[in-house]
């Protein structure tokens, strides 16, 4: 057997989850949650796009700078909130945080002028990271213990797609309900008449499952204490600073969330190049949202079982084979069958890496009581493209004619996808033979 088949197929070490204390009750309610606290901001976005932006009188670009100003409130709100994760629990945080983010969907609902739009993006950038994207991934990585991070972080992340996709899928059900005529006839006050009850009914359930979060994620008051600092000091965040996983994971994130947002626009590809309608482009966005838990679980057992950082940089040669299919043009002409088959492969690579590059930080060194700071740290760099992939994404679609414009988006996603292979790669080979990981 070859070294590369040994790394993918041979399990280094036995898992050591004491299953009489897996408490998946905790994790099914991180998964719920986990994508919820985004419906409003992105979700809703992602699959109905040409409608948004009809319903907002907006272009791709405008859209594109409501995503920055949520991205330039995010950072400060990863920097923070990071260490705050580090000294509370997170189910407290995390109902607060999902509360507040429903009350945006009231005014999301108004149909708000462009100012007042990013002014909510803002709000939402503070409400779903600050109390909320640290303790989460705190509460996963302490769920995965030390032999079942990609598992903890696969089904997670593939978790919470399977909620997006049921909210994308209700979200086209109400719409299609309240819709009084067909699509193709749809004036924009009709068509904005049946999304604003989808902002509506999806504030409402953001709002139920914070309940739900306060109610019943509760964990053990020992394993909290052992998990939680009383003060976070600067000598801790030098030591964290200090990692080179840390550094290393910063250049993964990025590139791997450059290429999750580009499967924003895969909807009005299907609109714009393949002629579908914005129901049926809709239903695009919902196939992907469906793809992502599949390739979360299957990527995380597969983790599990063999070497996650080897899947990590598998992930990013899917990614960057995907999108040559769409750079080279080779869609235009293209199948149905072909066309959902190279979304798949696209949404493979996206999701496999979304799935794995938190689940890496075992690997990489990195102390368990000081997660939240770490996330805080890491995702400060990590998700820069929520400031600057939207407006490129943006710029792209609206400098171009026809397919051109899209393939600019494209041509972005592989360039960003080899970057991160070249990152994971090396991570893979310098924390991979100290753990087996």
């Amino acid at each position: 057997m070859s070294s590369l088949a040994r790394e993918l197929f041979i399990v280094p070490y036995p898992n050591t989850m004491n299953p009489a204390k897996t408490t998946w009750h905790l994790l099914f309610l991180l998964i719920i949650a986990g994508e919820s606290v985004f419906i409003l901001p992105f979700v809703l976005a992602r699959v109905f796009r040409p409608t948004v932006l009809q319903a907002f009188g907006l272009d791709n670009v405008q859209l594109g700078f409501c995503f920055s100003v949520y991205g330039i409130v995010a950072l400060g709100s990863y920097l923070f909130g990071g260490p705050l994760a580090d000294k509370y629990p997170p189910g407290k945080l995390m109902a607060i945080a999902l509360w507040l983010t429903a009350l945006g969907g009231l005014v999301y609902a108004s149909f708000p002028p462009y100012t007042m739009l990013k002014i909510l993006y803002g709000y939402w950038g503070f409400t779903t990271i600050f109390l909320f994207w640290a303790p989460m991934i705190k509460a996963a990585r302490i769920w995965g213990g030390t032999a079942n991070q990609g598992k903890a972080f696969g089904f997670l992340d593939g978790g919470r797609g399977l909620v997006g996709a049921l909210f994308g899928t209700l979200g086209v059900v109400v719409f299609s309900f309240f819709l009084t005529t067909s699509m193709e006839t749809a004036t924009v006050e009709e068509s904005s008449y049946a999304f604003r009850r989808v902002i509506l009914v999806s504030s409402g359930i953001v709002a139920l499952v914070g309940w739900l979060i306060w109610i019943f994620m509760k964990t053990d008051q020992q394993e909290e204490k052992s998990v939680v600092l009383e003060k976070i000091s600067p000598e801790q965040i030098g030591q964290v600073l200090r990692l080179p996983s840390v550094w290393l994971l910063m250049l993964i994130i990025l590139c791997a969330y450059v290429g999750y947002k580009v499967t924003d626009v895969l909807s009005l590809y299907a609109n714009e190049v393949m002629g579908y309608s914005q129901v049926e482009s809709a239903q695009v966005g919902t196939f992907l949202l469906f793809a992502r838990p599949v390739v979360g679980v299957m990527i995380g057992i597969l983790a599990d079982r063999t070497n996650t950082t080897l899947w990590l940089l598998i992930s990013f040669i899917i990614t960057f084979l995907g999108a040559l299919l769409f750079a080279t043009g080779f869609m235009t002409n293209a199948s149905t069958a072909l066309f959902f088959m190279s979304i798949l492969v696209v949404a493979t690579g996206v999701y496999a890496a979304r799935s794995l590059y938190f689940a890496v930080m075992e690997s990489g060194q990195i102390p368990l009581v000081l997660t939240g700071t770490a996330v805080g740290i890491v995702s400060l760099a990590g998700y820069t493209p929520d400031i600057f992939a939207g407006p490129l994404i943006g710029y792209f679609l609206e400098a171009a004619p026809g397919i051109v414009r899209h393939q600019h988006v494209f041509w972005m996603l592989a360039l960003f996808s080899a970057v991160g292979g070249v990152a994971a790669f090396i991570y893979h080979k310098k924390f991979a033979t100290l753990t087996g990981r």
